[in-house]
């Protein structure tokens, strides 16, 4: 008699009920995908080869498999938090240690970096000065807490002045002449505008727009800081009311024709204001392009200046597609890094180390980095974490079938030792 195959069904049935157990335990746990166990059947080798005559000697568990489908994604107070829906792992890294998770709970250390409770830093495309993000190798990210330097109007990336305004060509002639930006008489309209320099102070233009007596012909001229009364050309229109061709206060006068509109006259930032100013102060043209001159009110309908004050980081957000913006003071934004995610071949060749954690390996195949939402890979949604996908009723009935199974097996091994009885009392 053979107790080989009840054995091995009560052995299979147990550690099934351990992964079931295990599942149970982490129906909780942010980021588990649940397990399964897979069981084949074993047989004796045989050295006069195979028939119709063989009986199996029972049942063992060949492999443990996770699955990884998507889990239910719930929203958190954390900011920091991310979940992914979809595939990938976070890639992190503790003492040059690499791992990978779904748990995307995350928070900053006291050095600036993004961690998880095991305190393994959060890896992903760092960016540069400018805030430009260049896939390279992923590194650990860390916050740049520093303040945003200021931008001086008319700088590179600022560009140059833009105002885009409606002066009423049912005005008539200022009565009083020549313009005095000190008398309301002298001028038809006038608007202000905010410009800084390159220390990040801030200044006060004031445009005013004087009517002449030529035909859809405005007079243009501006003072900094109250002070300072630059005449800076004049802007045509035609009897449409559209904007046609500037010119300058040059000698003789530059005519700039319909679609090249910044007005040619640059204008340097010079003040008696005891503020001390930046050092390179900024020159700039200021773009009229798509005002018009109809009959109704003046009115400025868009404008900026491309510069702004220095800043502090006041906050940072993560969105679906990894990239970490820092929300500043001055109202400003900057991309501070991008978060990578990294997609397996197998992910059920990835080992498990516990803490949500898995390493690479061979089975796994080669990991391959990149930004969330390319090829396979999943987008990412922050204030949220994934929660386990366990399905805790489904699990309740395959506890409750194994029992039965356990049971069963049990009484396999009953009914051998009630045959074995039976031969040891034959006489």
């Amino acid at each position: 008699m053979s107790f080989q195959q009840g054995l091995s069904g009560l052995n299979g049935a147990s550690k099934a009920l351990d992964v079931v157990g295990n599942n149970v335990a982490n129906s909780s746990t942010v980021g588990y995908k649940s397990s399964s166990g897979h069981f084949s059947d074993v047989y004796a080798a045989s050295l006069s080869g195979s028939g119709a005559s063989q009986v199996g000697i029972g049942t063992t568990m060949s492999s443990v498999f996770q699955q990884f489908t998507q889990g239910n994604i719930t929203t958190t107070n954390n900011s920091l938090d991310v979940a992914i829906n979809g595939g990938g792992f976070f890639k992190v890294s503790r003492d040059n240690i690499i791992a990978y998770t779904r748990n995307g709970q995350f928070h900053a250390d006291n050095e600036g970096y993004i961690v998880n409770d095991q305190n393994y830093k959060l890896m992903g495309y760092l960016a540069t000065p400018t805030g430009q993000i260049v896939p390279s190798e992923p590194a650990e990210i860390r916050i740049d807490t520093s303040n945003i330097a200021p931008q001086p109007t008319g700088a590179a990336l600022g560009g140059d002045a833009e105002m885009v305004l409606n002066l009423n060509s049912s005005k008539d002639v200022p009565s009083v002449s020549p313009f005095n930006f000190n008398n309301p008489l002298s001028y038809t309209y006038s608007t202000a505008q905010t410009v800084y320099d390159t220390l990040g102070v801030d200044h006060n233009i004031t445009y005013y727009f004087v009517k002449t007596s030529t035909p859809g012909q405005w007079d243009v001229h501006a003072t900094l800081d109250g002070a300072n009364p630059v005449a800076m050309g004049s802007m045509n229109f035609n009897t449409s009311g559209t904007l046609v061709s500037v010119t300058d206060t040059a000698t003789p006068p530059n005519t700039l024709t319909t679609n090249v509109l910044p007005l040619p006259s640059t204008w340097t930032i010079s003040t008696g204001a005891a503020t001390p100013l930046g050092s390179g102060q900024p020159n700039w043209n200021i773009d009229f392009t798509g005002s018009t001159s109809y009959s109704g009110d003046s009115t400025v309908n868009s404008q900026r200046q491309g510069g702004y004050a220095q800043g502090s980081l006041s906050g940072i957000s993560i969105g679906s597609d990894g990239v970490i913006l820092g929300n500043y003071s001055n109202g400003q934004t900057k991309n501070l890094a991008q978060v990578v995610l990294t997609t397996f071949p197998n992910p059920n060749g990835l080992l498990n180390i516990g803490n949500n954690l898995f390493q690479s390996s061979s089975t796994a195949g080669q990991g391959l980095d990149g930004a969330p939402g390319a090829g396979s890979r999943g987008v990412l949604q922050a204030a949220a974490v994934e929660e386990s996908n366990v399905d805790l009723t489904a699990e309740l009935v395959n506890m409750i079938t194994l029992q039965r199974n356990y049971q069963a097996n049990a009484q396999s091994i009953k009914t051998q030792d009630q045959i074995m009885q039976t031969l040891v009392n034959l006489r």
